[in-house]
């Protein structure tokens, strides 16, 4: 009986024995291709298509927020109601639909914007010299981030003048964005619809440097001080949270900047420039107005910035290119 049991269990370690080589063939034959396709990241409209779809995506949920923070910057009223005031002014008297007025041009502006500007980065990265993990700086991750947000802005900044003009537009009719586009086109030429363009790229410069640099860099010690991997929802999450609240304080006093500008009366030039604007704003409203709408602003950052990037380092994920 013995060697029966002897003979079974030498006929089942041969058995699987015989098989292992050609296992092991098989998994030879398979790691060039399974390498050669992890190897080959799309190209960049792949990227800037992926960031726009996030970009797009976020901002329909994110626009009425949009909408608050606006209205609080341009007038004195709605910075005396606050958040949950103006809301509530807005909705009653310009329906709930008041609340994603220009949420078309802000589609629009997300598409050119914000693609160019997430989409842009990881190739401005190289071309600041971010190849290895030790010549990989804050202060390149900054510039990197600053000039894919440049380049974005300018390509957005007409669809920013529009979202701007459409959210603060007071009444029940939502104004369409031809009718702006015609309007201001009317009265202001092209130049209008590259208002504030100075003001925007610092903005965008600054936002984007911050953004970039803050989410690269707190995913470092995320996963170097909890052990997550760089793939892992909770290590974006927070890297994402972290990097809205830096955007809040260093791109508050620009944002504010730009909306005085863009919502300059056509028939009135109240400031001549980004510099003009900052100077009278501290001369007239004390510096503090600079960072009126803080919290509207970060209840927007915080949202947007989680969104938009967790929803793009997903994209990149499914296209077969590492995170970030």
């Amino acid at each position: 009986q013995q060697h029966q049991w002897d003979h079974h269990l030498i006929a089942l370690f041969t058995s699987h024995t015989i098989h292992l080589p050609s296992i092991m063939s098989l998994h030879r034959q398979q790691s060039p291709l399974l390498a050669t396709s992890a190897a080959a990241p799309p190209g960049l409209l792949q990227q800037v298509g992926m960031a726009g779809s996030a970009a797009v995506i976020t901002v329909s949920f994110i626009h009425p927020i949009d909408v608050v923070k606006t209205r609080i910057q341009i007038s004195p009223e709605y910075a005396a109601l606050g958040m949950s005031g103006t809301v509530k002014k807005v909705v009653g008297a310009e329906g709930v639909a008041a609340m994603w007025k220009g949420v078309n041009a802000a589609w629009l502006r997300e598409a050119s914007y914000t693609s160019l500007r997430l989409g842009l980065y990881e190739p401005c990265k190289i071309a600041f010299g971010c190849t290895t993990p030790e010549n990989t700086t804050f202060i390149k991750k900054f510039a990197a981030g600053s000039a894919a947000g440049a380049l974005g802005s300018l390509a957005g900044n007409p669809f920013d003048v529009l979202k701007t003009k459409m959210m603060t537009a007071e009444g029940k009719g939502s104004p369409s964005i031809v009718g702006t586009a015609k309007d201001l086109l009317k009265h202001q030429g092209i130049k209008g619809f590259y208002r504030g363009i100075d003001s925007n790229v610092m903005r965008a410069m600054v936002l984007n440097g911050t953004k970039m640099a803050c989410y690269d860099t707190t995913k470092g010690y995320v996963v170097e001080y909890t052990g997550l991997a760089k793939t892992s929802l909770v290590t974006q999450f927070i890297s994402a949270v972290a990097a809205g609240f830096f955007m809040t304080c260093t791109v508050s006093p620009f944002d504010m900047v730009r909306t005085r500008l863009m919502n300059q009366p056509a028939d009135a030039r109240i400031y001549s420039n980004a510099a003009d604007c900052f100077m009278k704003i501290i001369k007239n409203e004390g510096p503090k107005t600079l960072w009126r709408g803080f919290m509207p602003i970060w209840s927007r950052f915080a949202p947007t910035t989680t969104l938009q990037l967790i929803i793009f380092e997903q994209l990149r994920g499914v296209m077969g290119m590492k995170s970030m």
